[in-house]
């Protein structure tokens, strides 16, 4: 109860003037639960109803993805709401179809797809390492190969040798992701979004490691107006606990947690 009640006293600012607050979610693990493959996640039909209600009444709502923006959009099937994909390098604007990427890292798309072409080998496919392509960054997922022990390791000589080329490899759960070697977060995303509305109180809400930077961007622009919640799973990094000012259980907490927005 007590945790609830600290919730509940975390949102009360956003909730007192929601025209001036900006509350922004991950996707997978957050909004959606975590799925084997990644492209059969989806975010349900109840979660999205509450982000929709939601979107009406603040003064923005976003989601932030280590997918690509457009692909984030299908997923969540909302066009009213900002997307921030590949970890903070692409921005999709509320109603846009246009996806604004880094000048930087879209310079980059080239030699991060001739890598990960080139390591996608019959040995790796036959371990049932997925290659995901996102332009600029290139993702293999190994979560629920059949010998996930040998996956890993295969991907642990792919990270070695992404790093000898001059690239940026950076680990997630279960994935292993290929970026441009210039600076790329969640928190830069979340900067560059809340730029454009200057918000007086913001939330963020977020299930793993990279969702730290996001906190971080959260309180940079709107400091002890920031409110940054960690989702809590079988796989929940302790930095992200840390770093978290309350947590809530699983995608089921998550929606909770919207509802109470909407009181």
């Amino acid at each position: 109860m007590r945790a609830q009640l600290e919730i509940a006293e975390l949102l009360e600012p956003l909730r007192a003037d929601p025209a001036t607050a900006a509350i922004l979610f991950d996707i997978d693990g957050t909004l959606a639960p975590i799925v084997r493959h990644a492209s059969d996640a989806l975010v349900p039909e109840p979660t999205r109803r509450l982000l929709i209600a939601l979107s009406k009444l603040y003064g923005l709502v976003a989601c932030v993805s280590g997918r690509q923006a457009a692909v984030a959009r299908q997923m969540v099937s909302i066009g009213s709401i900002a997307y921030i994909g590949n970890h903070g390098c692409e921005l999709l604007r509320p109603g846009s179809c246009e996806t604004i990427v880094e000048p930087d890292v879209a310079a980059w798309s080239g030699r991060v797809q001739a890598f990960a072409a080139r390591v996608d080998t019959p040995a790796l496919q036959q371990l049932r390492v997925r290659r995901e392509d996102k332009g600029a960054i290139v993702a293999f997922h190994w979560r629920g190969a059949p010998d996930e022990g040998a996956a890993l390791v295969a991907v642990a000589a792919i990270e070695l040798a992404a790093a000898d080329a001059g690239l940026d490899p950076h680990r997630g759960r279960k994935v292993l992701e290929i970026r441009p070697p210039v600076p790329i977060d969640k928190g830069h995303g979340v900067r560059w979004v809340l730029a454009e509305v200057s918000p007086a109180s913001a939330l963020y809400v977020g299930d793993d490691l990279t969702d730290i930077d996001a906190f971080a961007g959260v309180r940079s622009v709107v400091g002890e107006a920031a409110v940054c919640i960690g989702v809590r799973s079988e796989e929940t990094p302790s930095e992200l606990e840390n770093a978290a000012d309350a947590m809530v259980d699983g995608t089921a907490g998550v929606r909770e947690l919207l509802e109470a927005l909407l009181r």
